[in-house]
């Protein structure tokens, strides 16, 4: 519990020293507004570019462990998209943000660290090769499924020219398509060019955690507590649930399968809200899912890993 306590609190921290600056008026929601901006168009997509860049792309993936864990991550999107439609009368583009948050495991920042901290960093094959594909992914879903919603009515050629658009016009799509034409080709950049990429990918999640808490002070759960507590069961229970009984199934080697359990247990990371802030759809319930998904994944995280033994 400490272990887990140690990884998850500064993480807390930051987010509650956003909150705090807006809500002490030492900083104002516009100049929030703009370190989110900064972190959401070029800081995170710079980190994506070199993440894709350096990952060797021949490594060999556990197909298994794969399917487990985005069959969980999946099923957490269409449990947010109909749920937040059908069952909260959400429309369908605030669902699709909603839905969103059930499909985006905090896979780095409590994932690597949590997997590492308990069982070394020799244990940490798997959950590479969740992360290597994780915003590829997922991000492919939400935009796809976003323009297609907005697009709706539009023709089947003007639907798909519009998710098209989006797609590539999206900043962190862009950062993980140049990261992998930049892993094919192996570009001779400077030493001093790729310094000063990494200085900016590094404060890109610090950046985006803090003006998450600013956000947090404006967008209050006050209103959609019963959809972010729904949301938050989703993330916490559902998707690793259905990771550990597809991973049972499929025979998973255990250190692949522990890395897919934990991984999926995480609370939704911060590209939650960046999708919900992007598209400007559902940001409070994808705001405070976050904070208190990460709360409460101190006790779920230590449940589902004692499950593990």
């Amino acid at each position: 519990m400490q272990a887990l306590i140690d990884v998850i609190l500064p993480v807390f921290l930051v987010v509650t020293a956003g909150y705090g600056v807006v809500w002490r008026g030492w900083m104002s929601e516009p100049a929030i507004d703009g370190l989110m901006k900064f972190a959401q168009s070029f800081a995170i997509p710079v980190m994506l570019f070199l993440a894709i860049w350096q990952l060797n792309l021949g490594q060999v993936f556990d197909w298994r462990l794969l399917v487990a864990y985005y069959a969980g991550a999946i099923s957490g999107f269409l449990a947010g998209l109909f749920g937040a439609h059908y069952l909260f009368n959400r429309d369908w583009e605030d669902a699709v943000a909603v839905g969103f948050v059930g499909l985006f495991s905090n896979a780095v920042l409590l994932g690597l660290a949590i997997t590492e901290r308990a069982y070394g960093p020799d244990a940490l094959a798997g959950n590479y090769a969740i992360v290597s594909l994780n915003a590829p992914i997922c991000y492919l879903i939400g935009v796809v499924t976003m323009e297609g919603v907005r697009a709706r009515g539009a023709g089947l050629g003007t639907t798909a020219a519009k998710v098209v658009k989006g797609m590539v016009s999206n900043p962190l799509v862009i950062g993980l398509g140049l990261g992998a034409l930049a892993n094919l080709t192996q570009p001779p950049l400077p030493g001093a060019v790729v310094d000063a990429l990494s200085l900016i990918g590094r404060a890109g999640l610090p950046a985006a955690l803090f003006a998450l808490g600013g956000i947090l002070y404006r967008y209050r759960p006050e209103g959609d507590l019963r959809l972010i507590a729904y949301m938050v069961a989703i993330a916490l229970l559902l998707h690793p649930a259905i990771t550990w009984v597809l991973g049972r199934l499929l025979g998973v080697e255990a250190g692949h399968f522990r890395s897919g359990v934990v991984t999926a247990a995480m609370a939704p990371g911060v590209n939650a809200y960046l999708f919900a802030n992007m598209y400007g759809r559902a940001k409070r319930v994808a705001a405070s899912t976050v904070l208190v998904a990460t709360v409460l994944c101190v006790l779920t995280a230590w449940g589902w890993m004692a499950l593990l033994g």
